[in-house]
């Protein structure tokens, strides 16, 4: 299946998606499929050639915002990346999400997991549920959003870092992010935070 070849204006991935590859082999297939090589990938996010091979070979963990560098560089949305079942009852399709049935994308090596609760990515608005374990992050140096985001942390605590700036969150609190400028996540609790989000538009992020 090429790369290039889209449904709803989002490429397909190289392999069937039901496959559940780990997210660095999706990063290697699609990077193959584009003719980008490792060096090229390497520099275009300011990473060592030797990383990006530990990565690809699931030696090493990548953070959200490496892994949004990745889908920059390539081309992609990082939600290229979400993978899962996806299926589901003809009356149910593009209306319902099944708990079961969620796409999700495994950062698990770093302690982040996210799951797309919305049932397509054609409309205007994202919807995602992430799980941070204690001692977790996004990434060193916060993600460039295209995107606007709102959340609300449903259990455990994060810290917001937002423009410089944190903010420490509790179970129950919401934030709002326009859509220029860079922040993170962290986790420095004892127990796994719960954030459910919503991102517009999903084509962005």
């Amino acid at each position: 299946m090429d790369v290039k070849q889209s449904v709803a204006g989002r490429p397909r991935k190289p392999r069937a998606a039901a496959l559940d590859l780990p997210v660095g082999e999706m990063i290697r297939d699609l990077r193959t499929a584009r003719g980008v090589t490792i060096a090229d990938l390497a520099e275009k996010i300011g990473r060592s050639v030797g990383y990006i091979s530990q990565v690809e070979r699931d030696h090493s963990g990548i953070t959200i915002s490496t892994l949004q560098q990745v889908a920059d560089a390539l081309s992609v949305g990082i939600n290229w990346f979400f993978q899962g079942q996806a299926n589901a009852p003809p009356d149910e399709r593009d209306i319902i999400v099944r708990k079961g049935n969620r796409r999700i994308l495994d950062l698990s090596a770093k302690g982040v997991v996210q799951e797309l609760l919305s049932p397509t990515l054609t409309g205007q608005i994202e919807l995602m549920i992430t799980t941070f374990q204690p001692v977790s992050r996004t990434g060193r140096g916060g993600r460039m959003r295209k995107s606007e985001e709102s959340g609300v942390l449903l259990t455990g605590t994060l810290d917001l870092h937002v423009d410089g700036k944190c903010f420490h969150l509790t179970a129950g609190d919401s934030y709002s992010l326009r859509h220029k400028g860079r922040h993170r996540f962290e986790n420095r609790g004892k127990v796994p935070a719960v954030l459910v989000c919503v991102v517009t538009p999903p084509s962005a992020y």
